[in-house]
């Protein structure tokens, strides 16, 4: 496996279920550590400061390292765990899939499960099981082995169990949380190529709860100070049966993705408008995406102070807010090449140049 692949194995291996981020902040510190300054605001996001040739403009690559998963509520006298989803899940993905439980004494893979087809009525298997009526089984025989022997307690986090593999002939990606570990990586690897000479000050932000509230862009401006910043992301492939091309035109090899719309906000024109013409001028494929639903960090880091304008910087990915993602490898490698050629050209003039609209 080489370097890349081992970073982006690492990347969506580790979990950083909303509120519980700490193995991914630890490994982006591990990663940035000889890079720039390490420092953090007390929300947990984590920062990389990267000194280039000027002081200004500062440039912030922000990447939330969350994943949605699951909370406990409670443990049933069998054993067996409650649970609540944070971030947004569509239940018929749940079922038979495997998880992961954190608690105080250690972690401990489970099953989500529920009550079998057999013991239903004809019409209610005919039916959408619904969360709120499924359980996880990690093993334990009663409520006092799980709470007692396994430390199980309300609020341990939950996360996905999904091993990052390569598909066919390598040029697909699959694992769990490339929403946005995706992003974590590029961050990452951004701050590494980039070299010496960039005209600005790089900060690499890795961000908390996007899933829950978009917490972590709210108060990480308020440390990175940023005249710009790039919100890197993953994007929603439509290239699957089923899928309109006015629901997603996106597809798995077609270039990373430059966002047009993210629910009621709009990034910069004047920041899009230098994204495109870098990818022209370095023959990088881009494609164009429309979030019509939710949003991303870049919300709320451009109404920071007087406004900061941002780009959003998407790789697309099918079946998001699933256990199992597939991204394209030449989309992520693109999307690098891109993200560096636009941080070696932000100088100050160029930076003066955007709006925030």
């Amino acid at each position: 496996m080489d370097s890349r692949l081992e970073l982006l194995r690492a990347v969506t291996e580790t979990d950083g279920v909303v509120g519980h981020e700490d193995a991914v902040r630890a490994l982006m510190a591990d990663r940035l550590s000889a890079v720039g300054e390490i420092s953090y605001d007390r929300q947990g996001c984590i920062f990389c400061t990267k000194a280039g040739t000027s002081a200004s403009p500062r440039v912030m690559l922000a990447a939330h390292m969350d994943e949605i998963g699951f909370l406990v509520k409670l443990v049933t006298d069998e054993g067996l765990l409650r649970f609540t989803p944070v971030g947004g899940w569509f239940d018929q993905v749940l079922l038979a899939q495997r998880v992961r439980v954190t608690t105080r004494k250690g972690s401990y893979v489970g099953v989500i499960g529920s009550k079998p087809p057999h013991l239903l009525h004809d019409e209610d298997r005919r039916k959408v099981i619904q969360q709120r009526t499924m359980f996880i089984d990690i093993g334990a025989t009663s409520k006092a082995q799980a709470e007692e022997e396994f430390g199980v307690r309300p609020g341990d986090p939950i996360a996905p169990v999904s091993e990052f593999c390569a598909l066919g002939d390598g040029s697909r990606l699959m694992g769990k949380a490339w929403d946005d570990r995706v992003g974590v990586a590029l961050a990452i690897e951004a701050l590494l190529e980039a070299g010496p000479d960039h005209p600005n000050t790089l900060i690499a932000a890795g961000t908390v709860a996007e899933e829950m509230g978009l917490r972590g862009a709210t108060t990480a401006p308020w440390t990175a100070e940023p005249d710009v910043a790039i919100v890197l992301e993953s994007a929603i492939a439509g290239d699957v049966p089923g899928t309109k091309p006015e629901e997603s035109s996106e597809k798995l090899g077609a270039g990373p993705s430059i966002l047009f719309r993210e629910g009621a906000a709009l990034p910069s024109r004047a920041f899009r408008e230098f994204a495109l013409s870098v990818a022209s001028e370095e023959g990088i494929p881009v494609q164009h995406g429309f979030l019509e639903g939710g949003s991303t960090d870049g919300r709320v880091i451009a109404l920071h102070r007087v406004g900061v304008p941002v780009l959003v910087l998407g790789v697309a990915a099918r079946y998001i807010h699933t256990h199992a993602q597939i991204i394209a490898r030449q989309d992520y490698e693109n999307a690098l090449k891109l993200l560096v050629a636009m941080v070696r050209r932000l100088d100050a003039a160029r930076v003066e140049s955007f709006t925030a609209w």
